[in-house]
C-alpha cells in the first residue's frame, strides 16, 4: 500500500469511528408509569424485578438550614464522627450529630455530601485505607437509614493520609480515627 493511500484509509477509518461514537446513548427501556426495566443490570445478572424511578425535578436548597453549617452554635457545625481503635461502629454519642445531618440532607435534596473516612497511622497503608472506607460507609449507611438519599452521599477513604494530629500519643491517634462530612462546595 502506498503512503498516501494508507493515510487516506486511516483518516476515513477515524472519521467513521468518530461518527459512530457521536450519537446519543440509548435511553433506558421504559414501561408505562415510569418503571424502568430492571431485568438488565449489566452486572452480575438480572435484577429481581422492575425498579420504580422517581421523576427528576429541580430542587431548591434551603439557605437557612445550610447557614447552620457555618454557625458554631449549631449541631451540624460539627462534621466529624470519631471511632474507637480498630472499629467502624458509630458510638451512641455521635447518633444525634448524624441525625441532625440526615435531617439537613432530607430538607435539602439538592445538596451533596462527601464522607472521608480516616484512620490513625498504626497499621499498614492498605489496612488503614480499608478501615477508613468502612468508617465512611458506616456514616453513609446511618445517614441513609435516617432519610438521606444515596445519590446525595459519597464515601471515600483517606486512610492515614490526612491526620489532624501528628503526635505519637493515644489522644492524638483518637483525633485521627474519624469520618468527616463535607458538603457541596467544600470538596
Amino acid at each position: 500500500m502506498r503512503p498516501t493511500t494508507f493515510k487516506l484509509s486511516l483518516a476515513v477509518s477515524a472519521i467513521v469511528l468518530l461518527a459512530a461514537c457521536g450519537g446519543q446513548p440509548p435511553a433506558p427501556e421504559q414501561s408505562p408509569a415510569g418503571v424502568v426495566d430492571g431485568s438488565r443490570t449489566g452486572v452480575g445478572g438480572p435484577a429481581t424485578g422492575p425498579t420504580t424511578v422517581a421523576p427528576v425535578t429541580a430542587t431548591a436548597i434551603d439557605p437557612t438550614s445550610l447557614a447552620a453549617l457555618k454557625d458554631p452554635k449549631s449541631v451540624v457545625f460539627n462534621r466529624s464522627v470519631f471511632f474507637d481503635y480498630d472499629q467502624y461502629v458509630i458510638k451512641d454519642e455521635f447518633k444525634p450529630l448524624i441525625d441532625a445531618h440526615a435531617k439537613l440532607l432530607v430538607k435539602n435534596p439538592g445538596v451533596k455530601m462527601l464522607i472521608q473516612g480516616n484512620a490513625d497511622e498504626r497499621g499498614s497503608r492498605e489496612y488503614n485505607l480499608a478501615l477508613g472506607q468502612k468508617r465512611a460507609e458506616a456514616v453513609k449507611k446511618a445517614l441513609m437509614l435516617l432519610g438521606g438519599q444515596e445519590a446525595q452521599i459519597e464515601s471515600v477513604s483517606l486512610g492515614e493520609e490526612k491526620p489532624r494530629c501528628t503526635d505519637q500519643s493515644e489522644s492524638c491517634w483518637a483525633q485521627n480515627r474519624r469520618g468527616d462530612m463535607l458538603y457541596s462546595g467544600e470538596f
